[in-house]
């Protein structure tokens, strides 16, 4: 019985990981290039460090207002860390294990891992501004010894290829009003028809006149179960909400659904200026992996002179906007770790208003820059790819980048750009998209001097409009003005994301790889 045993645990490592099986164990991993046991061995000792960590950061208190929120950013992200070092741990184990992931061992783990490592440069980074130098060094410290640790893991893990089209006989890629197809869960299918035809299935509704279930979001993500495998869908009637929402990374698979763009409005005002880190500024954040939003505004009405000041940040594994607006001024959106994708959202700012490091695919939005202080750059982009193993950047599919009409008045005085690079390994590339004549003939923008401008990877691929010309584009060694489908293709849906294993599920309509 006990060989049998052993046979079958073998057999499962063969489906989906592990080959070259020897008389008594596996040799070899399609995962790995390295033994499983050492890969093991080196995540478990991270965890550990990790731990110390959160350890000797929660015995820092009493400093200014932004150190202690420092403090706290730290505290968080390293705690999402140790979920996206068990998922790895658990996932180099037991393929077969808790089902977190899309099933493509290696892209979760290099997913998680990414995020992991995102994690310690932005708790690093959180403590800019402070004036304890000897906290901020201490804590840098004990991070760098924890970065080392997971790029040397993510060093590790081979590439994998990735699904072009979706599982399944037959299947469609569907808009969210057209007729629904049988690879849509059951209670998801029922969810979406009924929005669809006017009426909404919600377990609960919010409401700002009482005739809801809760008149406040944050109270009614409080009430939504932890860790749900199934859909939690809360319905935001029309109004302003004032509040600053957080949904925990134990809230899994939430969905939003509003009045639409302008008429359920989530607002806020936090900025760096007053003394929150660029991390805590945001008025909606989220980590709970799966989130779904639809037909919701999110605002930071801060303006330009308060500096970073998030509408929205995301750390939410395999999560979807659909058909929102998320609208502010200098660091709109901070998608900042995991796979996202954003369908058919309007997106507005003015310095590195799109920035983070996740792995994220932005399709059929209207990117919009709009006027800021005067003098002022804009730059659309400001990806922080932080280590060239990591998986992450960003591409901007389909999309129409412009500027609002008061930019267009004053082009002189307000210079529009694609991006720039935040950090050493930034990735960004824009394909089938249109551009308008209010980005700069350059494309692309400096950080400071030549930092990362022979390391960073900007493409574009087949834009069109007044200001998709190529010809006054940067000459730098790290962009790429690509010459055929092949390179594109990497920063499509279906490969850049995986979204063909994950995203049929939501029932958002997209599309899979480039258009024709």
């Amino acid at each position: 019985m006990m060989r049998l045993r052993n046979i079958i645990i073998l057999l499962v490592l063969l489906i989906v990981c592990f080959v070259d099986v020897g008389e008594s164990d596996f040799v070899e991993s399609k995962c790995l290039n390295v033994p499983a046991a050492e890969f093991v061995g080196t995540v478990t000792a991270t965890i550990q460090v990790v731990r110390q960590v959160i350890s000797t950061v929660s015995q820092f208190s009493g400093g200014d207002f932004r150190e202690n929120n420092a403090i706290l950013d730290c505290l968080d992200l390293m705690d999402l860390s140790l979920d996206q070092l068990t998922w790895t741990l658990s996932a180099s184990q037991n393929q077969n294990g808790k089902n977190n992931g899309t099933g493509n061992v290696n892209a979760d783990m290099k997913t998680w891992l990414s995020g992991a490592l995102t994690n310690q440069d932005t708790c690093k980074e959180g403590f800019d501004g402070t004036n304890n130098i000897i906290v901020k060094s201490l804590i840098s410290d004990i991070l760098d010894k924890v970065i080392s640790f997971i790029i040397d893991i993510l060093s590790v893990i081979k590439p994998t290829s990735t699904s072009t089209t979706p599982k399944g006989r037959g299947r469609k890629l569907i808009a969210i009003n057209e007729k629904f197809p049988d690879w849509l869960k059951s209670r998801d299918r029922k969810l979406l028809q009924t929005a669809a035809n006017g009426t909404l299935l919600a377990d609960a509704v919010v409401a700002l006149d009482g005739t809801g279930d809760f008149t406040t979001i944050e109270d009614a993500i409080h009430a939504a179960p932890e860790y749900s495998a199934k859909r939690y869908v809360i319905y935001i009637k029309k109004g302003v909400y004032n509040e600053y929402v957080e949904i925990s990374k134990k809230k899994w698979n939430i969905m939003m659904i509003g009045d639409g763009i302008d008429a359920t409005v989530i607002s806020g005002n936090r900025n760096f200026i007053d003394g929150w880190t660029t991390y805590r500024t945001a008025t909606f954040a989220v980590k709970g992996q799966g989130f779904i939003a639809r037909d919701i505004t999110f605002e930071n009405t801060a303006g330009s002179e308060k500096h970073q000041a998030v509408a929205f940040r995301s750390d939410s594994d395999m999560s979807v906007l659909y058909r929102c607006t998320i609208t502010g001024y200098q660091d709109t959106l901070y998608a900042h770790s995991q796979r996202q994708f954003y369908r058919e959202c309007k997106i507005t700012g003015t310095v590195d208003f799109i920035f983070g490091n996740g792995k994220v695919v932005f399709q059929n939005c209207q990117i919009l820059a709009r006027k800021g202080l005067p003098k002022q750059k804009n730059t659309i982009t400001a990806n922080g790819r932080y280590e060239s193993h990591q998986d992450t950047g960003f591409s901007i599919h389909s999309c129409n980048i412009s500027v609002e009409p008061e930019v267009l008045a004053s082009l002189g005085s307000t210079p529009t750009y694609l991006g720039r690079p935040w950090r050493l390994y930034s990735r960004t590339v824009i394909m089938q998209s249109y551009i308008s004549s209010a980005i700069s003939p350059e494309g692309w923008l400096e950080w400071n001097g030549d930092f990362a401008l022979d390391s960073l990877y900007y493409g574009e691929y087949l834009n069109y409009g007044p200001g998709a010309g190529l010809g006054a584009r940067v000459k730098w060694a790290g962009y790429h003005a690509f010459n055929d489908s092949s390179q594109a293709n990497k920063f499509t849906v279906a490969q850049f994301i995986g979204g063909n294993e994950w995203l049929p599920s939501t029932g958002i309509k997209y599309t899979a790889g480039l258009t024709n």
